[in-house]
């Protein structure tokens, strides 16, 4: 799966760390709809930060489709809202 992080670029990331990455999706989407502003910065960071470490980065010129877009570290709370499905930011 290939990920882009806004602002950053893409990686791609095994699909056997979607489980992984969908626990902190979680508490986001809890955060969020609390209006845990703290709590929601934490764990956007946590989870671009988890994206990072276990996705190998793509090249600067690659112009691969992107599967998951996921929001800029410093995005607001409001930009993050605008990118939820459902299901969070990821599927599943």
């Amino acid at each position: 799966m290939i990920v882009r992080i806004m602002g950053e670029g893409q990686v791609r990331l095994s699909d056997s760390h979607l489980a992984e990455l969908s626990v902190l999706d979680d508490e986001l989407l809890s955060e969020m709809e609390q209006g845990d502003g703290p709590g929601f910065r934490r764990t956007l960071q946590a989870l671009l930060d988890k994206v990072r470490e276990l996705g190998e980065p793509l090249p600067d010129d690659s112009l691969e489709p992107s599967e998951l877009i996921l929001p800029a570290p410093d995005a607001t709370l409001d930009e993050v809202r605008g990118l939820l499905s459902d299901d969070g930011l990821i599927p599943g």
